[in-house]
């Protein structure tokens, strides 16, 4: 992300904005756009120099957002764009067309769709990066993973079949995680505080929620820290990691929950601050790492009913990893307590397709399939 932010007054300033201009994207992580007029791609530059612009519009847009008509009237004349992932997408399809042999732009192209739910327009842009490169391992791997999530199970197994000729363990590997994640998919979500969880080396990890503006949590966050609260009272040898990077106002998610559990009457010593994860992902890795060094080895994740597959999936991907990265084998029992943010836990326990798409996704990505490859997990 910082990456992003810092080049914003090099490449957006010359991407965006006239020749003459000396302002652009004002201040750091605002989503504001330039004041005055912009300019379309030029074709006078290299071909690299126009690829990393519309790379740099893109990431932008991603993070950020900023003026759609001004990008829909200015740099994509004729495309009509209804948000910020509209912009996202048709840079990538830009850059693309500029660099047809490229597979990492294909391959950003067709995560911007899938981010928009436009499966059957990521599977053809994926197809197209196989009818080029047959044997492309990930490209055959994200084109079976969402036919799988589409319902098209044939060709998800006639992707297997090539990914088996093409590198046997590693599919073997996906073919495990992918069986793991539909056990997951079958949780039993806890409403109340599970029983019999370990008194010793174990961590009730709570899950950030993005922050008002103004610095404060919102209801979904306090729920789930209610829900936290809880267990943390029941298990007082257990030790809390509140798990949330993302600062609005210099807080982060871990700032402020941290702040709350110490006034409820939860011990400073006992809570750790993951304060450097922005999406549910990095709150994998990252308190699985810390985990690690504390020698901290069974969970409780505590988040919303609608997170905890992901956030379970995520987590047991990334404890695997840690594992694999570290030679060991940890065998960690992960249990749950949810918020229940549905109005009932018969239609929590539903799985809909969307919430197989977004899981599929972020164990993907956890496994090291980034989304926009060499820029963004």
């Amino acid at each position: 992300m910082n990456k992003y932010k810092k080049k914003l007054g090099i490449a957006l300033t010359a991407v965006l904005t006239a020749t003459t201009i000396s302002t652009a994207y004002v201040t750091t992580g605002s989503s504001a756009a330039p004041s005055e007029d912009v300019n379309v791609i030029k074709n006078d530059e290299p071909t690299a120099d126009r690829i990393d612009q519309l790379k740099d519009i893109a990431m932008h847009f991603y993070w950020h957002g900023g003026d759609v008509q001004k990008a829909e009237k200015e740099i994509f004349k004729g495309i009509t764009l209804k948000g910020k992932f509209d912009v996202v997408e048709n840079a990538f399809k830009e850059a693309a067309t500029i660099d047809p042999l490229d597979n990492n732009l294909k391959i950003s192209l067709a995560s911007t769709q899938v981010i928009q739910k436009k499966i059957p327009a990521a599977l053809q842009t994926y197809k197209q990066i196989l009818n080029i490169d047959p044997d492309h391992f990930d490209a055959n791997l994200l084109y079976g993973t969402y036919s799988k999530v589409n319902g098209d199970e044939k060709s998800y197994k006639t992707s297997l079949a090539k990914m088996m000729q093409i590198d046997p363990e590693r599919t073997k590997e996906y073919i495990q995680k992918f069986e793991k994640t539909e056990d997951i998919m079958d949780t039993t979500f806890n409403t109340e505080i599970p029983e019999g969880i370990p008194q010793k080396d174990h961590a009730i990890i709570i899950l950030g929620y993005a922050l008002a503006e103004d610095g404060t949590m919102k209801e979904t966050l306090i729920e789930r820290l209610n829900a936290g609260l809880k267990i943390a009272k029941k298990y007082p040898n257990s030790k809390i990691i509140v798990s949330g990077g993302v600062p609005k106002q210099g807080i982060t998610e871990a700032d402020a929950m941290s702040e709350w559990l110490i006034e409820q009457g939860i011990e400073k010593e006992r809570i750790i601050l993951e304060s450097k994860s922005t999406d549910t992902v990095e709150n994998g890795l990252f308190s699985t790492n810390i985990l690690e060094k504390e020698g901290l080895k069974d969970v409780t994740l505590v988040t919303s009913a609608s997170h905890m597959r992901r956030a379970l999936t995520v987590f047991s991907e990334a404890s695997d990893l840690q594992d694999k990265i570290n030679g060991k084998n940890t065998e960690r029992d992960f249990t749950n307590m949810v918020y229940l943010d549905y109005p009932s836990i018969e239609e929590a326990q539903e799985v809909t397709k969307d919430e197989r798409m977004v899981i599929y996704r972020d164990l993907l990505r956890t496994s090291g399939i980034w989304q926009y490859p060499e820029m963004q997990r």
